[in-house]
């Protein structure tokens, strides 16, 4: 518990100063994909103190819904400077609490911007390593005087590393643009440093891209089923995924399925147990050319002392609902599976019935901060029963979180803003997310662009520039369960 304690402070830390632009909050250890990734910062004397504290706060920002370590995302940082520095490799960190408290006690080095010789430490750091992962390298720096770094970068490019770069905007913009790895426009960045947080988003989709939409991995497998995750790399209005799979030594031909462009995992069933299995998935569409992904995987065993349900586990937990897991599945002796709730003493009790492919249920509309007895029963084609029971505790109704919203004018030459201040009730808050209506860049003023941004639970105001006329500003509590009720005003600006 005080681990996990520490953690969260250190996140709240580190994302005090963020204001990112994004559709959803990131979860710690969201994205669970192998690949290694060298953060190649410039810690000479050309940086300032300040930018290199804000750099580290952007690296804690940028990583931290990954999971780390061996099998997942491996981190490593070597600081620019006279002679580079390997501060940490690859496999020293492998979570995130072991990886912030190595980026709070990194310290500049100052000294002469050596780039190069810091590029060929990182050849040798990221090829000459285990494992034919994807492989990132993402250097950020002032740009100023980087050095002949263009022939070691395109070294690494030729043998598959993907380069990434962060500079603030007074470098030299023409040699970054001939060292990033194409495409330029989710590959290089040039901000002002106290803005930095805007590109976070955007950086680290780039990062999911290479990383998690090369390859297909299984997520969950029983003796008689998989489950298949990907990154999705359609868009939501075009192409299709086709998915293949059979037994090794099979003479059966391939089974398929067809998935519609906004999947990303896949469920197969009745397939057979202690059997090895190959899977390739080939997304199809008319504008880009995507490799195929492939997987092979090998099926659990049927285990005879073991008789489902075996295990039933909690997770989601809200105030009005419960996710309720159990296995291991056995579909070819299961008919159907049974979960019974009700609240404890006395409480009234519900039944939910599933069919004998699926291993969970979301339980829904409970009573908030009330024990509930479950039950999960697995009926059996013999007629035989068995059942297993755990009780679980649903989460308090949190207290009226915002009050008071205020949006104050502040009149400026270069265009309108406004201030927004809340008083909140901080207990058991994620953030805020914060919803407004900003001018559009086109010509035309009635067609304006919908914002919105994440914000640390620490803050109860944010400023915001360019405003519609008229726009709504909303901002809402985050829980772990979901997002919460929020409080909305109406900005009125001087074009009013």
């Amino acid at each position: 518990m005080k681990s996990f304690l520490l953690c969260c402070v250190l996140i709240v830390a580190a994302l005090q100063r963020s204001f990112s632009q994004t559709t959803h909050l990131p979860e710690t250890g969201l994205y669970s994909c192998e690949g290694d990734i060298l953060l190649l910062l410039d810690s000479s004397g050309s940086v300032t103190s300040f930018e290199f504290s804000r750099f580290l706060e952007f690296i804690a920002n940028l990583l931290y819904p990954f999971a780390l370590g061996r099998g997942h995302l491996r981190v490593a940082l070597l600081l620019v400077a006279t002679t580079p520095h390997l501060e940490f490799s690859l496999d020293i960190h492998s979570d995130l609490e072991s990886l912030l408290r190595a980026l709070e006690s990194v310290r500049r080095l100052q000294g002469d911007t050596n780039t190069k010789a810091a590029v060929e430490m990182a050849h040798q750091l990221l090829l000459e390593v285990e494992g034919d992962v994807p492989k990132v390298l993402l250097w950020l720096t002032d740009g100023i005087q980087p050095g002949e770094v263009e022939e070691p970068m395109s070294k690494l490019k030729a043998q598959g590393v993907h380069v990434l770069i962060v500079s603030t905007i007074h470098g030299d913009y023409n040699v970054l643009q001939r060292v990033a790895t194409p495409p330029l426009e989710s590959h290089l960045y040039s901000v002002d440093i106290d803005s930095i947080d805007i590109i976070t988003d955007d950086l680290r989709e780039a990062i999911i891209k290479i990383i998690c939409a090369e390859q297909l991995s299984v997520v969950h497998l029983t003796s008689h089923s998989a489950v298949l995750q990907w990154h999705p790399v359609l868009s939501s209005d075009g192409g299709y995924y086709e998915l293949r799979y059979k037994a090794v030594g099979e003479s059966h031909p391939e089974k398929s399925k067809v998935l519609p462009s906004t999947s990303s995992r896949a469920e197969l069933t009745r397939l057979q147990p202690d059997t090895m299995y190959t899977a390739s998935l080939r997304p199809e569409s008319n504008q880009i050319l995507f490799r195929t992904l492939s997987v092979k995987f090998t099926t659990l065993p049927v285990r005879k002392d073991v008789i489902s349900p075996a295990e039933v586990t909690l997770s989601d937990h809200g105030p009005h609902q419960v996710r309720v897991t159990w296995g291991p599945l056995q579909p070819a002796l299961v008919q159907r599976y049974r979960v019974e709730y009700g609240a404890i003493p006395s409480g009234h009790v519900q039944t939910v019935t599933v069919s004998n492919q699926r291993s969970s249920v979301f339980l829904r509309d409970l009573d908030p901060g009330t024990r509930y007895l479950i039950t999960v029963s697995a009926l059996y084609v013999d007629g035989k029963e068995r059942a297993m029971s755990v009780t679980a505790c649903t989460q308090e109704a949190p207290l009226p979180p915002l009050t008071d919203l205020q949006l104050a004018l502040i009149d400026r030459p270069e265009g309108n803003e406004v201030q927004a201040t809340w008083q909140a009730n901080t207990e058991g808050l994620k953030g805020y997310w914060i919803n407004w209506k900003k001018k559009s860049s086109q010509s035309s003023q009635s067609e304006h662009s919908l914002s919105s941004a994440y914000l640390p639970p620490s803050t109860l105001s944010t400023r915001l520039t360019d405003l519609a006329s008229n726009s709504r500003v909303c901002v809402s509590p985050l829980y772990s369960f979901g997002r919460g009720e929020g409080i909305c005003c109406t900005a009125r600006t001087n074009s009013d």
